[in-house]
């Protein structure tokens, strides 16, 4: 694997490299190993998220290595660099048409796509189910156990290679239509309410105790969040700003696949 980094990283240094086999090989190659899952874009060590940048790095070399082409799918004609994954009942992987996922994307065996669309790079987990019309961009993380409802949007990001992807970290629910974009990460058995929007900048309070405590472009473990608006000043006037609140944590002994309605009403608020 250091000989396979080694030549990336080259070859990224100095783009004329990519005229030469080895290079060219191994920009395959690390594409191929993403697909298989046998490495990640991120992955988390001694508890916190670590970017492997020498992989994104590939992904991006991927780009002008590869050709043009006409690809054929059922009735459907698409014109891309990038083909689609194969194989789903070898894989072990449910995929309902028009379920797309592109080559260098991990899925792995038992989870579920609904008519939706995975970006090259991201990895998502068994057991997870991405529900109708949800994406989820180039990079992005979804651990196992996941439920992305119906319109959910995670954000996806190819460059800066230092930058972080979208991380869902296992057994969390997203609501219908939330997006979660810049790197932002949300942690083991979070339930966001539909409609929640978490940048890496948006102000995430925590509301259940006496006193509000913030947080920024992450949502701590078994948190329940709903969307909220905090009034502020501007120049023109004063204007309500999207906000993401903490109303409580999901109890122990809720199921981890509980719906969200359920979570929610433990403290009265409806889905």
């Amino acid at each position: 694997m250091e000989e396979l980094k080694r030549l990336i990283t080259e070859s990224w240094e100095n783009r004329e490299l990519l005229k030469e086999k080895q290079y060219i090989d191994a920009v395959r190659e690390t594409i191929d190993l993403l697909d298989r899952g046998k490495i990640r874009v991120a992955e988390k060590r001694d508890g916190e998220w670590v970017v492997n940048e020498w992989v994104k790095q590939a992904i991006l070399l991927y780009f002008p290595i590869q050709d043009m082409q006409v690809m054929e799918v059922g009735p459907f004609e698409y014109y891309d660099k990038i083909p689609l994954k194969k194989n789903w009942k070898e894989a072990g992987v449910r995929v309902v048409p028009p379920a797309t996922a592109r080559y260098g994307s991990f899925i792995e065996k038992g989870a579920i796509l609904m008519p939706s669309y995975v970006n090259i790079g991201a990895y998502v987990g068994s057991g997870t189910l991405v529900d109708t019309w949800a994406t989820v961009g180039s990079c992005a993380q979804v651990g196992k156990n996941v439920h992305l409802s119906g319109g959910v949007g995670i954000g996806g990001v190819l460059e800066p290679p230092s930058a972080k992807p979208v991380i869902i970290e296992d057994n969390c629910f997203i609501g219908s239509r939330c997006i979660i974009v810049e790197g932002a990460v949300i942690e083991e058995e979070a339930v966001l309410g539909a409609g929640v929007v978490i940048t890496g900048s948006t102000r995430i309070i925590d509301v259940s105790g006496e006193e509000p405590v913030e947080y920024r472009g992450r949502v701590p473990a078994r948190s329940v969040v709903i969307p909220g608006v905090m009034n502020k000043k501007f120049p023109a006037g004063e204007y309500g700003v999207p906000v993401a609140l903490i109303i409580g944590k999901r109890k122990e002994s809720t199921d981890k696949k509980v719906s969200l309605n359920e979570a929610l009403r433990e403290f009265n608020i409806e889905g």
